[in-house]
């Protein structure tokens, strides 16, 4: 299993988190980006930023590189959007 280093939360992780798993989530706070959120069978990978943050090079290469649903987010609004779009 792949080891992934700490980093400090962002200022809006919490409330992003936390409403997530308020509105029915899944959520697990262990894999390559900040969340991993289940909700109605599907699997988001989501990053958290706060409105000026910016990607390191290593979540910069992994987004360049991940070929499956993966999302930066900087509000729980963002993130709602993203689970509960419609299914393509």
């Amino acid at each position: 299993m792949a080891r992934y280093s700490y980093h400090r939360l962002d200022a809006n992780h919490v409330e992003i988190r936390d409403g997530l798993k308020q509105c029915g989530c899944s959520v697990s706070e262990k894999g390559p980006l900040d969340l991993l959120v289940g909700y109605r069978g599907r699997n988001y990978l989501i990053e958290i930023k706060t409105a000026k943050g910016k990607l390191r090079p290593s979540q910069e290469k992994f987004f360049a590189e991940w070929r499956g649903q993966k999302a930066l987010v900087r509000t729980l609004d963002e993130a709602v959007a993203i689970i509960f779009a419609p299914f393509e």
